[in-house]
């Protein structure tokens, strides 16, 4: 079921990549890239689109090129799979912009990070949120990512926003599997929230947990390794599952050798699958770093 099909009871689920944003050498949104990355990520088995997170470096677009990676997005998925948004703003009144923008032009849900640079205490993320919420119709998810933004949704504080009706799900990329566990335990009663796993290397053990799926950015370059995880675990093949978990590891790892998100543009790249520079200053990889990311990719059986 498509969010915009049912506001709330809409629950996220499986392996939604985290895209990039395809750009030209001079930086500028590639539509015709974006197009074949969606047609390849889909044809990869993957079970949602994540666009304009951080692995598709929000922080660098506009809000007119934010609107048309929405409305490119939209039109070549054609109701495929469920997309989801990123409507992340240091200010609510921003995110509420964004917000609001994204349901314009139709997504399926909306993801809102946590303000960056400034540092809001617990209650004033809880109004952040119900105000965003309160300005759609459309399902809102929660995003948590501490070592991006310095700010930490406590355990609480998504109790307590999990009682907002289109407050759907909350994805945790703070790398403590406690902490994920935590969201899950202290919500498990409410049927119609979810949480999502958001480092790509816990997406196994959030499933074990509980979770409902995972905003993977290594989804990008191995959708299908991504897609067994989920999908053997729901079959009941634990041990398919985690050998796809350990399978994926190493790029993940692999983050590290460059500056984020240059591996996953550089592995794309690679793969013979276009996706351009990333944003100024977060430079290409240099020819040993290269050689290195490649060396990954071979272990993995994904390049030759």
């Amino acid at each position: 079921m498509k969010a915009t099909d049912n506001k709330v009871g809409f629950i996220p689920r499986g392996i939604i990549p985290a895209v990039i944003t395809p750009l030209t050498a001079e930086e500028k949104f590639n539509e015709k890239a974006m197009r074949k990355l969606i047609n390849y990520l889909i044809s990869g088995g993957v079970h949602g689109l994540f666009i304009t997170g951080t692995t598709g470096e929000f922080y660098g677009l506009s809000p007119e090129e934010k609107k048309e990676i929405f409305q490119v997005t939209m039109d070549e998925t054609k109701g495929r799979v469920p997309v989801y948004a990123g409507t992340n703003g240091i200010t609510t009144r921003e995110s509420v912009m964004l917000t609001q923008m994204a349901e314009e032009c139709k997504v399926d849900a909306v993801s809102v990070l946590t303000p960056l640079f400034i540092t809001p205490n617990q209650d004033q993320l809880v109004k952040h949120y119900k105000d965003v919420a309160a300005s759609t119709s459309l399902p809102v998810i929660l995003y948590n990512n501490p070592p991006k933004t310095g700010v930490n949704i406590a355990p609480a504080t998504v109790a307590k926003l999990a009682e907002v009706p289109n407050i759907v799900s909350i994805k945790d990329s703070s790398g403590d599997l406690t902490l994920t566990a935590e969201y899950i335990r202290l919500t498990q009663d409410r049927k119609d929230f979810s949480v999502l796993m958001g480092r790509d290397t816990l997406i196994y053990g959030a499933l074990l947990y509980g979770a409902t799926g995972s905003i993977a950015s290594c989804a990008n370059v191995a959708p299908r390794l991504c897609a067994d995880i989920y999908e053997k675990y729901m079959a009941g093949d634990l041990a398919g599952s985690l050998k796809a978990q350990f399978a994926l590891a190493p790029l993940r790892i692999a983050f590290c050798i460059g500056t984020f998100p240059a591996v996953i543009k550089e592995s794309l790249t690679l793969l013979g699958i276009e996706a351009g520079p990333c944003m100024d200053p977060s430079g290409p990889l240099t020819h040993s770093e290269r050689e290195q990311l490649s060396k990954v990719l071979i272990g993995m059986g994904l390049l030759k």
